[in-house]
């Protein structure tokens, strides 16, 4: 019989364990719920603002500088901080980018914000992804990045709901930066039960070691390349579909809400699913069914113009790319090595945020000479390479399906 101390323990580190995950999903959907808030107040800060539709790229470069910094050294930072102040500090820079939108008189304001924004988004996102993929299954990291649908999806309706009801693009993001400060006081009251099991982990796999080889690995690169057009073609997709159906197709602002919202509910139903399917036909399957739904919905939205195509092909789009970054995230360690796993998924989130920078605004570079309809056109060849790029991990996979520690 186990001891009443011993049981004791197990029970106290149970229930721990069962708090850090309630508090991983709150912690996802807040990371989802300012990311496409952006793109549905975008019209109305442009008007504000008297800017050219191509300033709208300022906002993804400005956010992914930002992103990348972060994310890429997130096996650094979690190692000198720990996890927990690593989040709660992430989450209050965050939470001070929307109040700082919120209120921005002028501008260059709103850029520098998204800098700060975007630091505090990449802390968090490679800091929860590693910590999920080492403690949690499968199933679990698919749910937890559900989540993050549900906060992008609750992003634009919010948003919506403001502008049509308030008429104040302001007021939404400091309702955005008033739950990102709950949450980051959350953080704060509970950083000491994060931080003890990702430190002790990180003691054992030294960063300077870890990055050298890392960054030696043929595989990392393919899946940086992956991740660079995996969340460029989301971002692309979910902050440019809201002006594109109410400038270039003529949609109601309240319809078009709705539909970048069923968008991104897409992803998190898409999410769910994942969760349940993925034990029966395994990883590489699920994504390339998947990738080859998200072609065929970006060949469906770009091609119908009439409303009911354009929202048929967002939920494609939405459902194809759900599983895509739950997956490579899980399937990181597996292919990598846990030893590398922590510096290899914050590269893949910095990389995933350097596309989300570039891509959304280079294409919006051409609206102005070739119209809005451009787009869904550039989504489509994203899609197509995003498909291609991931048969060719997956072919560079050994063929049993992971590599031992280096």
């Amino acid at each position: 019989m186990m001891k009443p101390r011993k049981v004791e323990r197990m029970a106290v580190e149970n229930r721990s364990r069962l708090l850090l995950l309630v508090i991983a999903y709150l912690g996802f959907i807040s990371l989802g719920l300012p990311d496409p808030v952006a793109g549905v107040a975008w019209p109305s800060v442009r008007d504000a603002f008297a800017l050219p539709q191509s300033r709208f790229g300022l906002i993804f470069l400005a956010l992914g500088c930002g992103y990348c910094a972060s994310g890429f050294f997130g096996g650094k930072l979690t190692h000198g901080l720990g996890l927990g102040n690593l989040l709660w500090i992430s989450s209050a820079l965050v939470a001070g980018a929307m109040f700082a939108s919120g209120f921005a008189p002028i501008w260059p304001m709103m850029v520098a914000a998204a800098v700060v924004w975007g630091l505090g988004s990449g802390g968090i996102d490679a800091g929860l992804n590693a910590y999920v993929s080492s403690h949690f299954s499968t199933r679990h990291v698919n749910w937890l990045h559900a989540c993050y649908s549900l906060g992008a999806t609750l992003g634009p309706l919010a948003m919506t709901a403001i502008l049509v009801w308030v008429g104040s693009w302001r007021i939404g993001y400091l309702l955005v930066g008033s739950v990102l400060l709950g949450m980051t006081i959350l953080f704060l009251i509970t950083r000491d039960h994060w931080t003890e099991p990702v430190s002790t982990e990180t003691e054992n796999d030294r960063p300077t070691i870890g990055l050298r080889v890392a960054l030696r690995e043929p595989l990392v690169w393919i899946q940086l390349v992956i991740f660079f057009l995996y969340v460029g073609l989301e971002f692309t997709i979910g902050q440019w579909s809201y002006t594109l159906l109410t400038e270039s197709r003529h949609v109601s602002a309240e319809i078009s809400g709705m539909m970048a919202g069923a968008y991104y509910a897409a992803i998190g139903v898409g999410r769910v699913l994942s969760g349940v399917i993925v034990p029966r036909i395994g990883l590489d399957q699920l994504l390339r069914y998947a990738l080859l739904t998200a072609v065929i919905g970006t060949g469906v939205f770009a091609f119908g113009s009439p409303m009911e195509f354009s929202n048929a092909g967002l939920i494609l789009i939405g459902l194809g790319l759900a599983p895509v970054f739950p997956c490579l995230i899980a399937r990181t360690p597996a292919r990598l090595g846990t030893r590398l796993a922590t510096h290899a998924v914050g590269f893949q989130v910095s990389s995933g945020m350097l596309g989300a920078a570039l891509l959304p605004g280079f294409v919006g570079l051409f609206t102005e000479s070739r119209g809005l309809e451009v787009v869904p056109q550039f989504a489509m060849v994203l899609a197509m390479g995003l498909f291609t790029t991931h048969e060719l991990l997956i072919w560079m996979t050994p063929s049993h399906g992971s590599r031992v520690d280096h």
